[in-house]
């Protein structure tokens, strides 16, 4: 019997570049989602000591129950199957030249296969002898979870009107169909596609006329044809064919440790990605993201990181959801800066927004934005001052508290807001700057206790008050279904300064 929020796990994998990849692929049962990694950190005791993470698939069998769905070595097993299982959609199967034909394939046939796939699923967790057909169909849902290119198939399956539903259905019918599936994670998918850095224009160009083994699936003309854009959409559009709020992208901003064997494409894509895929690139148009330090992938890959296995868990699982922004922001120039302004002076400022969250208990953070690693959110003086900045969302799980006679789900978030370099009539304004000088630094601290009918109650502190407690209550308004509330935060009269609000917007989730 189908138990939410507790549905069948299917995983894709992303892009096997030669021949010899695939082959290595096919090889192995969970195709990259076994795999865990050690590194090292240092303990409270000062020692150096490694830190493993066994892998998703061990901690989702340990942690939340779930059972492997291969039985008798068959890779599509009958059944009955757990419904709360773990499945491998292995797609490049058929591109193999043992256990399959060795020819390349598009898109749309991975996510026509993907539909058939996610079919044989739900008849597969049907229990004939305790669960009805017809109950089971209309219940059941299944998780997507994907990296690089499995998302695109994800997208492929759930946008391109052409490409049947779990039911068989296109067109309208489809758009208006839950089409089987309830949420989609992504890890590191180039959801805008993979661009190279200035200079390497040419390179594109050949991928996307030459097309070798498929690396054209990343380029603008390809994207739009399997993913049914018009032209003119973003690339990163869901196109009204699923919700946004249930897709999450994990994007990775470690350029440095993408393993060697992709030298190439690192250096051609540069910084602000993961090695492969641009920060900017690797999200969906109004959809939950986290970002983490960690490479496209290998040993530090962001499948294989214990910081996505969180970030994974709480959202498939978890039951409240909190999005936090930036709102009413003002900022103080400094002094010299106006003494030096006239009539139809031109300014320019620009700033950095380190973030990094994290919740109580864990020993990785979630979410991890910060100039050094060149991934802060970076916002020129109007942006920040005339619209919300999004910070980032959270999700919280019950489960995972610490203490589980605690009633309160904490998390907390460092704020850093670097001094800009400002520029007064196309001149940069070097008086009194010194490099790597902070406008704004604290950690904020966060409960959320679950009341009945999915109220939450929520305390706050900030550590320069109250460092690592929570000290005042937020007053929450009702905003449709969920309950919002604002943090004040500020430099007070220093000058150059800053001064706003953190928008928490709470919601429940997988109610």
């Amino acid at each position: 019997m189908i138990e939410p929020p507790f549905y069948p796990i299917v995983y894709l994998r992303g892009y096997a570049g030669t021949q010899g990849a695939v082959e290595d692929t096919v090889s192995t049962p969970y195709m990259g989602f076994n795999r865990g990694s050690t590194r090292m950190r240092q303990a409270h005791t000062g020692a150096i000591q490694p830190h493993v993470f066994e892998s998703p698939v061990i901690r989702l069998i340990k942690d939340h129950g779930y059972e492997d769905a291969y039985h008798d070595g068959q890779t599509l097993p009958v059944g009955p199957v757990a419904s709360q299982s773990i499945w491998i959609f292995r797609y490049y199967d058929v591109v193999d030249e043992v256990l399959g034909d060795g020819n390349r394939r598009e898109i749309e046939f991975h996510a026509r296969e993907l539909g058939e796939f996610l079919r044989h699923v739900r008849d597969a967790t049907r229990d004939p002898a305790n669960d009805d057909v017809q109950e089971h169909t209309a219940q059941f849902r299944a998780y997507l979870v994907a990296h690089s290119m499995g998302g695109l198939i994800c997208r492929c399956y759930l946008q391109n009107p052409e490409i049947p539903d779990i039911d068989g259905l296109i067109n309208d019918e489809k758009k208006e169909s839950h089409k089987g599936v309830d949420k989609v994670f992504t890890y590191g998918t180039p959801h805008g596609g993979i661009e190279f850095r200035r200079g390497l224009g040419w390179v594109e160009g050949l991928r996307d006329f030459i097309d070798p083994n498929d690396a054209g699936n990343f380029g603008p003309r390809r994207m739009r044809e399997f993913l049914a854009l018009p032209e003119g959409a973003s690339l990163q559009s869901l196109n009204g064919w699923f919700p946004e709020e249930r897709v999450f992208s994990l994007v990775g901003t470690d350029a440095r440790d993408y393993g060697a064997a992709a030298g190439l494409s690192k250096r051609a894509v540069g910084p602000l990605s993961d090695g492969l895929v641009q920060i900017k690139n690797a999200t969906v148009d109004g959809a939950p993201r986290a970002f983490v330090h960690r490479s496209h992938s290998g040993h530090y890959g962001i499948v294989n990181s214990e910081s996505g296995y969180q970030n994974l868990r709480r959202f498939l699982f978890g039951d409240r959801r909190v999005l936090v922004e930036m709102t009413n922001v003002a900022v103080s120039l400094p002094p010299e800066i106006g003494q030096k302004m006239t009539d139809g002076s031109k300014l320019r400022a620009s700033y950095h927004i380190d973030m990094i969250v994290s919740v109580r208990g864990v020993p990785v953070e979630l979410h991890r934005r910060t100039w050094d690693e060149e991934s802060a959110i970076f916002r020129q003086y109007d942006e920040l001052t005339s619209h919300p900045t999004k910070l980032f969302t959270a999700f919280l799980l019950p489960s995972a508290r610490v203490n589980q006679n605690r009633e309160s789900l904490g998390f907390a978030l460092r704020l850093q807001i670097r001094v800009p370099e400002y520029e007064l009539d196309n001149r940069l304004f070097l008086d009194d700057h010194y490099e790597g000088g902070i406008l704004f630094s604290d950690k904020l601290n966060i409960s959320v206790t679950p009341r009945n009918e999915g109220e939450s109650e929520i305390m706050y502190g900030w550590d320069s008050e109250t460092p690592n407690r929570t000290s005042r209550k937020l007053e929450l308004l009702a905003d449709a279904h969920a309950r919002v509330g604002e943090i004040p935060f500020t430099t007070g009269s220093v000058r150059p300064g800053i001064e706003g609000n953190l928008r928490l917007t709470v919601s429940p989730w997988n109610s």
